[in-house]
């Protein structure tokens, strides 16, 4: 009789999560809808979704059923600490058959009478998303079934958090990215510019950007970065670095200062983030550029009557990690009129299965002096082609035409 009752459980869960009309509901529909036949499945009083912050520290009561203060005043329980705590930290199911202030850090459910509680952990491509528990003011022991059947509803949230966020963060991700690249470049007497940006096909948008930007002193800023990873954290990361460096290139007129307090930032507000940032100005009186590098591709130089080269830049450590607190330095390059230089990041030119020094030389030929725009349509079409990029692209043309 129990083992009949206990597939009828099992038959009823499997039912509830893959109910065809579940799949037109938004995240907040679904988790109302599941919570409420999760309650009626197991004959519980409370139902409780807790989902993991981006710190990973902490769950975050995100949705319930029978127990909507927790959501209402935005409970949270640290990793490893109380019920859902201990849930998360060892991914295992947990029941609980004592609900007090020795058992549990949210006050909440012993306040509402509960005297028992199921956990299990909601996992979504590995990774933990978050802790579903239920709970009941009657004394019971949940079966082996009930456990089964409530991971069951455990794991279909799990996958509708992940697809929601991903869904989200890309989105999110997209739209930073584009209100932070320049709407429009500098026009400056005898300086032409222009510019690409292109996510990757396989990364989505990342911390790939560039940067255009007067300064004071007949002066010109040309930052160009790639923030390790991809996504929203890599965005947001990119957005404080680009609005870092604005503020630092008007404090400091040399970019080898302006870079070190770059990493400075990033190594004691990013923390765990690396970035490879270029970054020159151009003086167009005298028509000089100061490049400073910090683990970034060298420019491509082209010049009127001479081969198409890389700058010879010494080449700093990458942002973060206090890799490059001292010993940053600049080079000087003449720009003549004519010359294009080419600035870009390193989906440009690397590829699976590629060599690096192949796409290096690929780029290096099709750098010719040319307008910057036309520069842009011949590198873009000579590097990338037909083939859609696995890596966020960004690339910057300047050419000095008179």
């Amino acid at each position: 009789m129990a083992e009949a009752e206990g597939s009828v459980i099992r038959l009823q869960a499997l039912n509830a999560v893959t109910d065809a009309s579940l799949r037109e509901l938004d995240l907040d529909k679904l988790l109302e809808v599941l919570l409420e036949r999760t309650r009626e499945l197991l004959t519980v009083d409370t139902v409780t979704v807790l989902l993991m912050d981006r710190s990973g520290t902490q769950l975050v009561a995100r949705a319930a059923s029978g127990l909507e203060e927790e959501v209402f005043q935005g409970v949270r329980v640290p990793v490893g600490k109380g019920f859902a705590g201990r849930v998360a930290r060892s991914r295992e199911p947990l029941q609980l058959e004592r609900v007090d202030e020795s058992t549990v850090v949210n006050p909440l459910l012993w306040e509402h009478g509960l005297r028992v509680l199921l956990g299990v952990p909601m996992i979504g491509e590995g990774d933990l998303i978050g802790v579903l528990h239920v709970g009941s003011a009657a004394a019971r022991r949940f079966t082996d079934e009930e456990i089964e059947a409530l991971q069951l509803i455990a794991d279909r949230l799990a996958v509708a958090v992940y697809v929601d966020r991903t869904r989200a963060e890309r989105a999110a991700a997209a739209l930073l990215q584009e209100s932070l690249l320049p709407g429009r470049l500098p026009s400056t007497e005898g300086w032409e510019f222009a510019a690409r940006y292109v996510a990757g096909a396989d990364s989505g948008v990342g911390g790939d950007w560039y940067d255009v930007f007067e300064l004071p002193g007949e002066r010109i800023g040309v930052v160009i970065g790639d923030v390790a990873g991809n996504g929203l954290k890599a965005a947001v990361v990119m957005g404080r670095l680009r609005s870092a460096s604005r503020a630092y290139a008007l404090d400091y007129s040399d970019p080898a200062a302006v870079l070190s307090k770059l990493d400075r930032k990033a190594s004691y507000f990013e923390t765990g983030t690396m970035a490879t940032v270029a970054y020159a100005v151009i003086d167009t009186a005298t028509h000089r550029m100061r490049l400073a590098v910090a683990g970034h591709l060298p420019p491509v130089l082209a010049a009127p009557g001479d081969e198409s080269g890389f700058i010879a830049v010494h080449v700093g450590p990458p942002i973060g990690f206090n890799l490059g607190s001292t010993g940053r330095r600049c080079t000087d390059v003449d720009v003549p009129p004519g010359s294009l230089i080419v600035l870009y990041t390193d989906g440009l030119v690397e590829r699976r299965g590629q060599d690096l020094d192949a796409g290096l030389e690929r780029l290096r030929r099709a750098v010719l002096p040319m307008g910057p725009e036309a520069a842009c349509i011949e590198v873009m079409a000579t590097m990338v082609g037909d083939q859609p990029a696995t890596d966020d692209i960004a690339l910057v043309a300047i050419r000095h035409s008179s």
